[in-house]
């Protein structure tokens, strides 16, 4: 007899399940929280590929549950199955994080070993995503519905919570924690690891309490082909064979009555299954596009304490633990209170609604949030702002345009870059007017790259340099520094924990991003040996600093030029985005889990699950392509997406209007022998459709 947890009807085996997907889950989106800026900062890929390989992790981790559900059905069983692809799931991991060492290998190996280590990570969370679920429904005994959905509703809630926890803590062992020189993914990485190994401890530990079903053969492929079986005898057939009353019953030779009426069911609800993909396009975005929003965003909650990009994600599992409990015990009780009958289709409705509405409001913020981004130019030309160090009014006439119509001040703070064309010679020739005396200065530059001209005074004559600027806000949203000197001597300078050697003679030095904060105590030497603290004062998210360095009556002074504009969009503004995807999140999927489960009958349950989790892969094949096909302006995509959504929630709602309820029981209580087949025809059945009807079930998810 099962043992049960203090006299309740939930067997204590559940308990193990329930802190071993916790773990599981924590591993997994511990891992996922990190990766899009691990894609963008350490393997230097751009927005777009970073999108794609991302999504393409997350289609692949949707797929593969239909190798484990064929595995765990027609080989090791679930229990074999959850153990075995999750030693590959920690070595995945391993992997990954080793790659994650910049002294293992070059770019190339990091490259190979994240492709690997993810390949591996996909298998084992993909293979044993149809075992765990449904190896915890397996606890329960048929009469226990109530306690069954309960708990996967617990079940729901301990994955957010390993999320929740998760992408608190990794990005801040990715950011925080410096090793090797800069961001620790490493360990952002090795603690998932960790968890995933505990994860597998914690479920052999329950080994002996589990209710465990030998595999009964894999009812995927007894599905596909009486599928199959029944198409080619209707098109072989049906010219000059009676018409029959459902296609599927053209099977009816070869697979029992009570098979095929049960494929009828699921069929009619995997035609429901066609439009659900685009949720999850918008769903999964929170990892990608919403995260690369965050960067530009402005993230100081207060003066001491700011949240990263990565944690963002955060909010959706806080939420989601809140809003499980009050829909069940608030909402939809005082919507029934209302005489409104909700239906499980209706809520998804509902769901799929409240997704477009927070893609939406995700355009609202992404319209304003690009007001502070610089727009690369276009082909052919280039960008140019002037720093005049010259100590007087300069006029700059650039050939072949009227970009700088009046003089600029001395150490004027350029207002913003001009896009000047560039001719096919690549040479930029600026004509510079000071105290009435022209000179000329001619430099090369690049089409689509941004420049800062330098004009300062030097030996009685007027000069300039070209420095090459990067107008592209940092990754992480962490502020970009640079100085330029025109101190006699080369200038050492820690901020932070930054160093900068400014060499002498009107050099800029690269930029590099930095803690965003107050840095009002500076040390700064020269190579003679004096040093003393100069103010920069705050250094704030998403912007690019140009600090000028320069000697008055002995004394270093300096300038602050911002040559990119700080995040002006506080990213508190992303909550309300947040906020509804979760609210659509507990209408749409939670909702979506419990109807699969019940509305398939016993040994049909592992075909609508598979069903289900196919929907998410292709949600994400459709951001790839939208991505990577599209190229639209960040919001526009975002409208896209919402107003693709909208289109299919109608679509959804008229099929669910025609969709009838089903009780799968009835189906157990119907006379077998009114269902079966006669024995001599049952012996021309193939021997694994008898050995189904004679276990009588399969494999449960």
């Amino acid at each position: 007899m099962t043992k049960k947890l203090c006299g309740t009807n939930y067997p204590i085996s559940t308990f193990f399940i329930v802190v071993n997907e916790f773990c599981e889950r924590f591993s997994y989106y511990g891992m996922k929280a990190v990766l899009t800026l691990y894609f963008l900062t350490y393997l230097h890929w751009d927005e777009n590929l970073s999108t794609a390989i991302y999504h393409t992790f997350s289609s692949l981790c949707y797929f593969t549950p239909l190798l484990g559900a064929l595995i765990a059905d027609s080989w090791l069983g679930k229990f074999k199955t959850i153990i075995y692809l999750s030693i590959i799931y920690m070595i995945g991991h391993v992997v990954k994080s080793i790659g994650a060492i910049p002294t293992v290998g070059n770019l190339n190996t990091h490259i190979a070993m994240s492709m690997i280590g993810l390949i591996l990570i996909a298998l084992g969370t993909g293979g044993i995503k149809p075992c765990v679920a449904a190896f915890g429904g397996d606890q329960f005994e048929e009469e226990h519905i109530r306690e069954r959905q309960k708990f996967f509703s617990i079940f729901y809630m301990s994955v957010n919570a390993g999320s929740f926890l998760s992408t608190i803590v990794t990005p801040i062992l990715r950011s925080d924690v410096q090793c090797f020189g800069g961001d620790c993914y490493a360990l952002a990485f090795g603690v998932p690891a960790a968890l995933m190994m505990v994860s597998l401890i914690v479920f052999v530990a329950g080994s002996s309490l589990y209710k465990k079903s030998p595999p009964q053969g894999n009812i995927l492929s007894q599905v596909c082909s009486c599928i199959g079986f029944a198409i080619r005898n209707c098109w072989q057939r049906s010219k000059y064979s009676p018409p029959r009353e459902h296609w599927l019953d053209w099977a009816e030779e070869r697979y029992s009555k009570r098979l095929i009426q049960e494929i009828k069911m699921v069929m009619r609800v995997l035609v429901l299954y066609i439009p659900l993909p685009m949720f999850w396009a918008l769903f999964d975005q929170q990892g990608s596009r919403w995260t690369l929003q965050a960067t530009k965003m402005n993230m100081a909650l207060g003066d001491s304490f700011s949240v990263k990009p990565d944690q963002m994600q955060m909010l959706n599992s806080v939420l989601i633990l809140v809003f499980v409990p009050i829909f069940d015990l608030v909402i939809y009780p005082l919507i029934g209170l209302c005489k409104i009958k909700v239906t499980p289709l209706r809520k998804m409705a509902a769901g799929m609604v409240l997704a477009a509405l927070a893609f939406v409001a995700a355009a609202l913020v992404e319209m304003n949030v690009t007001k502070t981004v610089v727009e690369p130019p276009p082909a052919g030309k280039c960008l140019l702002q002037v720093y005049n160090l010259a100590e007087g009014d300069i006029g700059v006439n650039v050939q072949g345009s009227d970009a700088f119509p009046e003089p600029l001040k001395y150490l004027q703070d350029p207002p913003k870059y001009e896009t000047l064309p560039l001719p096919l010679s690549n040479e930029l020739k600026v004509t510079l007017t000071y105290n009435g005396t022209s000179s000329e200065c001619t430099q090369m530059a690049e089409e689509q790259k941004a420049y800062s001209l330098i004009v300062y005074f030097e030996s009685a004559e007027i000069k300039c340099k070209l420095a090459v600027d990067n107008i592209k806000k940092n990754e992480d949203g962490k502020p970009l520094v640079r100085f330029l000197s025109t101190y006699p001597e080369a200038i050492n300078i820690t901020v932070g924990h930054v160093e900068f050697n400014v060499p002498s003679g009107y050099n800029m030095t690269a930029s590099k991003a930095v803690d965003r904060g107050q840095y009002n105590d500076v040390r700064w030497c020269t190579d003679s040996g004096s040093c003393s603290f100069l103010s920069l004062g705050l250094l704030d998210f998403g912007a690019s600093y140009t600090v000028i360095l320069r000697e008055e009556s002995g004394e270093l002074v300096h300038k602050i030029m911002e040559d990119v504009q700080a995040n002006s969009i506080h990213i508190a503004l992303q909550i309300p985005q947040y906020t509804l995807i979760t609210a659509g999140e507990v209408m749409f999927s939670v909702t979506g889990l419990e109807f699969s489960y019940s509305q398939s009958p016993t040994n049909m349950k592992s075909v609508l699950q598979a069903g289900w989790l196919l929907t998410i892969a292709f949600g994400n094949v459709i951001v790839l392509i939208v991505a990577e096909g599209g190229r639209l302006d960040q919001w526009k995509e975002f409208l896209l997406f919402a107003g693709l959504l909208l289109g299919i929630c109608i679509i959804f709602s008229i099929m669910a209007y025609f969709y009838k309820y089903v009780d799968p029981e009835q189906l157990e209580k119907l006379d077998w022998d009114d269902l079966g087949r006669e024995d001599d025809e049952d012996s021309k059945k193939s021997p694994d459709v008898m050995q189904m009807e004679k276990t009588g079930k399969i494999t449960r998810l």
